[in-house]
């Protein structure tokens, strides 16, 4: 029996030229991909705005300021004031509200992720410094906080940064400038450096540690997120001192920070732009509460907001709540010196 050889049939020629047509197109497509993803240029606010869509930069794992939750959403004060943000600008262009991308922002990356184009602007506890504005822009700064510690509530023995000199156990993040800050002061306390506020919070709440220290704003966060178990204590200086070369005097609130949105340089109508925006922020409408007090209420709680009030309205205490929007002459002011004590 003669076996037949079924011969393959040959690929017709306007099938070859089709295949190689989409092969070409999905080269193009690779291609422009691969070059956006490699782009390197900073990013204008305000062209994103028009063009409906932006990348914002906020943390992802600080409770009450930015926080990612299990559905990929993010919460908190610096989100909502970052979408406030936006869509007040996109109202003043005329123009829809963009869509938006949350991209987690690290402190150490702020910087690298702002001057590569791969976000549009960061408020992510975005303190405003000296050697930040050699790199990046600020617009605001939209609130003021102070070093604080964070007690268990039933622990009525801290009430004031000098019971910590009693050996007490301080933690804080590694390299922390707060840490060191109280560890000159009180050089009795035994430090301990944890890699992130988050292992500090879990040591205090398991009677590891007495107290953390930081950021108040991140502080009550923590406590928000936690009924009950927490309390804040407010950190002044117990005598005058000296630190890195400036005066500290008695009663003085430890470290000032002013939180900004951090952007790309040389884009001033953004920044005035996302200022003006911080300033309706702030108005308070008849009868009501602006939206940036009822984000901040939201946020850490109407409790902690209501002391931080008034200890802010008490004649003489050193704090305050509200900034000026556009005011960054804190970044030039000068400290007293210590007339070279240490």
């Amino acid at each position: 029996m003669r076996i037949h050889h079924r011969r393959r049939p040959r690929p017709q020629s306007g099938t070859r030229a089709a295949s190689t047509l989409a092969l070409i197109a999905v080269l193009g497509v690779l291609v422009t991909a691969l070059t956006a993803c490699g782009s390197s240029e900073p990013r204008n606010l305000i062209d994103s705005i028009r063009a409906g869509k932006v990348i914002l930069g906020a943390k992802y794992d600080q409770p009450g300021l930015g926080m990612q939750e299990p559905d990929g959403s993010v919460v908190g004060f610096d989100p909502m004031v970052s979408e406030f943000v936006v869509n007040r600008i996109a109202d003043s262009l005329g123009v829809d509200h963009p869509s938006i991308t949350w991209r987690e922002t690290p402190s150490p990356q702020r910087e690298t992720l702002i001057a590569n184009g791969e976000v549009d602007m960061i408020a992510a506890t975005y303190s405003i410094s000296e050697a930040r504005l050699k790199k990046v822009d600020f617009a605001g700064p939209y609130l003021v906080t102070y070093q604080g510690l964070l007690v268990r509530k039933d622990d009525s023995t801290l009430t004031s940064l000098t019971d910590l000199n009693d050996g007490r156990r301080l933690c804080s993040v590694s390299g922390s400038t707060s840490a060191q800050n109280v560890k000159a002061q009180l050089p009795g306390v035994q430090l301990q450096e944890f890699d992130s506020y988050s292992s500090c919070v879990e040591a205090l709440r398991r009677d590891k540690v007495d107290a953390l220290t930081t950021d108040e704003t991140i502080l009550a966060g923590y406590s928000d997120r936690y009924p009950g178990e927490f309390k804040l204590v407010p950190m002044t200086y117990f005598k005058d001192a000296c630190v890195s070369g400036s005066l500290k005097t008695k009663g003085q609130p430890f470290s000032t920070e002013y939180y900004g949105i951090g952007m790309a340089e040389n884009f001033p109508e953004a920044v005035e732009k996302v200022d003006d925006a911080l300033r309706a922020m702030f108005v308070t409408p008849p009868g009501g509460e602006s939206p940036w007090t009822r984000y901040l209420r939201e946020s850490v709680g109407d409790e902690v907001v209501d002391e931080w009030i008034r200890r802010a309205d008490t004649p003489g205490s050193g704090y305050k709540l509200i900034p000026t929007v556009g005011d960054q002459s804190f970044v030039d002011a000068k400290s007293t010196p210590c007339g070279g004590e240490e």
